[in-house]
């Protein structure tokens, strides 16, 4: 008889909300906001939450869980933007006066599309895999560390692939790269000071559990789905 694959409601809640925070953040990046002396898009709100998310599931339930949620935010923000530039090729209502600014919001060009689909999938890829093999070598010791250090990897791999292929064309490599640097600088800030939520959230969702999640012989192979 073939084993039936389950998965906890705490891990679904995380999933889910892991993938709302994806979208939410394409959609909040198409405003420029300021915070303090630096200009950033306002996906920098909501963003750094799906690397927290990512922490938890890959602490909690392993790599392999994280690997099945990374693809799903990946498959929601893919059929969000789908829909998005659907809507805007559909010809509006005569009567509606919000075309304008609807189609600002999704028709966002290509190559930035690709580049931040390209971003997050290597992102947060090397997150969890961080996260996990520095768990395997503190014998899950050390959990502070190992999200920051993870974050830092993260967002680093994202900004650098995301920035060079949405703004190469427009800016200069320096003033790009700068901007890289800021987004990993705040984005690393929002963890460390989010970082007791996040402790106390792993430690209740463990309790809840009843488990700890070792990724001993597992496969690192990102297409491998199926194995959760």
């Amino acid at each position: 008889m073939k084993k039936v694959q389950t998965v906890s409601v705490p891990f679904m809640v995380m999933g889910i909300v892991f993938c709302v925070c994806l979208v939410a953040a394409n959609l909040l990046v198409t405003k420029v906001i300021q915070l303090g002396p630096f200009s950033v898009t306002a996906g920098i709100l909501v963003f750094p939450i799906s690397y927290i998310l990512n922490d938890c599931i890959a602490e909690v339930w392993g790599f392999r869980k994280a690997r099945l949620v990374i693809w799903m935010g990946f498959l929601m923000n893919f059929l969000v933007a789908s829909l998005g530039l659907l809507a805007v090729h559909i010809p509006a209502a005569p009567y509606w006066e919000g075309e304008e600014a609807f189609n600002f919001v999704f028709s966002l060009v290509p190559i930035v599309a690709l580049g931040s689909f390209v971003a997050f999938l290597a992102g947060s890829f090397v997150n969890a895999y961080v996260m996990s093999r520095m768990k395997i070598a503190h014998q899950g010791k050390h959990f502070s560390l190992r999200a920051i250090l993870s974050t830092i990897a993260g967002e680093s791999v994202d900004s650098l692939i995301f920035f060079p292929i949405a703004l190469g064309s427009v800016l200069p490599m320096k003033e790009i790269m700068y901007i890289a640097m800021v987004q990993v600088v705040l984005k690393t800030m929002y963890e460390v000071l989010i970082l007791p939520v996040t402790i106390r959230v792993v430690t209740y969702v463990k309790h809840l559990e009843g488990e700890e999640v070792y990724d001993d012989n597992i496969s690192y192979n990102i297409l491998k789905i199926s194995e959760i």
